[in-house]
């Protein structure tokens, strides 16, 4: 509660007026039990789906495909999320896109069976609950956002920014943790009664499951491992995603943004961040665990698993394309492969040197060149070839899709893949 005290020319002082803030958390609980309704009809198939409709999920099989899907479906609604983060964070709006996805996400179960095959797994049901709440704290952030930026475009300064909003460890914080515990307690006791514990067998090299799948958590790291060999998936990338958080700080030190939430003074560091969270670790759990199906290969969301399915998938590198004449973007030899394996591999070692030390420089004079000036040589390269390293990833995952290239350096004589 806030109370504002206003005196009239007469010094009369009139009753405080007192202005109530709705709590985030109420506006979810109304949100929620708003789409109950929704959902519990979808559930029963007293409510029409487009699922009903012939074609339609062949439709969506079809478009489903990775290669289809991230280009011209999840990286089109990211870029759109932050271009429009004032009108689709209105309170209206994302109530009707969020009850949108309810209908579809949870309205598919009662239509098909193959979906609520993979929905329904006790395993999986993390994936539910990540989804909808990395949902609901995008959207709560963009649009703290969203008024944020308004306010300073009209002159006003950030909303409560001279506001004392600290607060006592004890008691304060400790009963505020104590109620999250006994909750987050109670909501684990539910759900072990509610849902088996997805234990099967025990390991047996004999008869390994198919799919052969990590945790939820690690499916994004699983899915890496079909584009670059285990030391750059396992260890290269992870590793320079936390020298990334580590030295983050210290590269960037623009002060615009601390303490309060912004979109507009902030714009490449947030897009650049949020896409390597969403797109390529969000996404990849969803490949992972709603299309990657028996011998690790894409099913639609309303596609059986088949496990006699194979889809035939040659792997060739870019040392195939250079010397043999299949040519690649117009370039390509037809005087066979060199028997020498580094010689092989001089199309791969070239690109991989220009891609990591010579596209930065070529940055910082074109797109970058402002922020080049702004953080000087040392910091700027340090944040460039982390940038650069993971703008590799959609890379090699487009071309492994398109055209089965599956390394750009190959040599097993040194198990140097990448």
């Amino acid at each position: 509660m806030e109370t504002t005290i206003t005196r009239n020319q007469n010094g009369y002082t009139p009753p405080p007026q007192r202005r109530s803030h709705v709590s985030p958390m109420f506006g979810v609980g109304m949100l929620i039990y708003m789409l109950l309704p929704i959902v519990f009809l979808a559930l029963q198939g007293k409510l029409p789906m487009p699922t009903s409709v012939p074609g339609f999920k062949d439709m969506v099989n079809a478009l489903s495909v990775p290669e289809l899907s991230l280009p011209f479906f999840f990286v089109p609604i990211f870029v759109l999320m932050f271009v429009y983060y004032r009108e689709w964070t209105k309170p209206v709006i994302a109530l009707i896109v969020f009850a949108v996805f309810l209908l579809f996400y949870f309205g598919s179960m009662a239509i098909d069976k193959n979906y609520l095959a993979i929905i329904a797994k006790p395993d999986n049901v993390p994936i539910t609950i990540m989804l909808i709440g990395t949902g609901y704290f995008m959207w709560l952030s963009l649009r703290q956002a969203a008024l944020n930026d308004a306010a300073l475009e009209e002159g006003r300064g950030i909303p409560g920014a001279n506001k004392d909003d600290k607060v006592l460890v004890w008691p304060d914080l400790v009963y505020s943790e104590l109620i999250c515990i006994l909750l987050a307690t109670a909501v684990l006791v539910v759900w072990s009664i509610l849902l088996r514990a997805p234990l099967e067998a025990p390991a047996n090299q004999a008869g390994p499951p198919n799919p052969s799948k990590a945790p939820w958590y690690f499916l994004g790291l699983q899915e890496m491992l079909v584009y670059f060999d285990p030391w750059m998936a396992g260890v290269i990338l992870p590793g320079m995603i936390i020298t990334g958080l580590i030295m983050m700080p210290y590269i960037d030190t623009n002060p615009k943004g601390n303490g309060y939430y912004t979109f507009r003074e902030r714009k490449f560091a947030i897009w650049t961040w949020m896409f390597g969270f969403l797109i390529l670790w969000v996404v990849l759990i969803v490949f992972g665990t709603f299309l990657r199906g028996p011998n690790w290969n894409f099913f639609g969301p309303y596609e059986p698993w088949n496990a006699h399915t194979q889809v035939p998938l040659t792997n060739v590198q870019l040392s195939d394309y250079f010397w043999n004449g299949q040519k690649l973007l117009g370039f390509g030899l037809d005087v066979g492969t060199p028997k020498n394996d580094f010689v092989r591999e001089i199309p791969g070692i070239l690109f991989t040197l220009f891609w990591v030390f010579g596209l930065p420089v070529i940055l910082a004079r074109t797109i970058f060149r402002r922020m080049y000036e702004q953080m000087g040589s040392w910091r700027y390269y340090i944040m460039a070839i982390h940038f650069v390293v993971l703008a590799m990833l959609p890379l090699k995952m487009f071309l492994r899709w398109t055209l089965t290239l599956k390394y750009f350096i190959y040599l097993p004589s040194i198990n140097f893949n990448l």
